[in-house]
């Protein structure tokens, strides 16, 4: 958990290290069959290393999508708009 000024910030730091690392690995494999020759073998590891890139980064997104649900939930409370449950 990182705290920053008066807010949480809920960050599962190890996941998002794994979502980015992914995305690195994936980047580095998509460049790799752009450099190949212009084969349907080589378009095949180009495609699977873009849906790994796009997966990871799905995974990134939903991350920060989490961190930002979290914050709007501790505004909504402290600004008394409405009381909302710990888990949720």
């Amino acid at each position: 958990m990182i705290v920053q000024g008066e807010f949480q910030v809920i960050v599962d730091t190890k996941h998002l290290d794994e979502a980015a690392a992914k995305m690195k690995e994936a980047a580095f494999r998509i460049e790799e069959a752009r450099q190949g020759p212009m084969t349907s073998e080589n378009q095949k590891v180009w495609l699977e290393a873009l849906t790994d890139y796009c997966q990871a980064l799905s995974e990134v997104q939903a991350f920060c999508n989490e961190s930002v649900h979290e914050k709007l939930h501790e505004l909504a409370g402290r600004m008394g708009l409405r009381k909302f449950p710990a888990g949720s």
